[in-house]
């Protein structure tokens, strides 16, 4: 009995404990480190963001990969052009979508190597290079997970 009391009670405290905060700054510094301007992932998530709640598809058409594969739900979808994005529309940008991207802040963003994640992995945003030497990128959505 004691045993679990000590271990309940371990897990009250980890629990409790709080988990130290990301602020805007720390996302910067991730995507300054991982992708050079953190500028064009800031202004991609901000129009990502409203594009999805207004259902723009116009807006955002500029952060979908057309002509090169975009992951989605675990399989490679290839949108030609705009009109593609809004046929499919409701298919890609399904309520899950929209509620977590609604739900996202800039502070909460996650950051690594692999890309710029919104919530649990339901978006992936990341730098496509313009050039062979990849001196330029633009952002594009590479991922949308509906299930994860």
């Amino acid at each position: 009995m004691k045993s679990w009391l000590s271990t309940a009670a371990l897990a009250l405290v980890l629990v409790a404990t709080p988990v130290a905060a990301q602020t805007r700054d720390d996302v910067v510094a991730a995507l300054q480190a991982n992708f050079g301007n953190p500028e064009f992932f800031d202004e991609a998530f901000a129009v990502i963001q409203a594009a999805i709640a207004e259902d723009d598809v116009a807006s955002l058409a500029d952060y979908i990969p057309f002509g090169t594969p975009l992951n989605v739900n675990g399989e490679e979808v290839v949108l030609a052009d705009e009109a593609e994005l809004a046929a499919r529309y409701d298919e890609l940008i399904t309520p899950e979508i929209k509620d977590v991207v609604a739900a996202q802040t800039f502070e909460t963003l996650f950051v690594n190597a692999d890309g710029v994640m919104l919530g649990n992995g339901e978006v992936w945003l990341n730098g496509i290079c313009i050039d062979d030497a990849c001196t330029d990128f633009t952002v594009k959505i590479v991922t949308l997970q509906s299930a994860v």
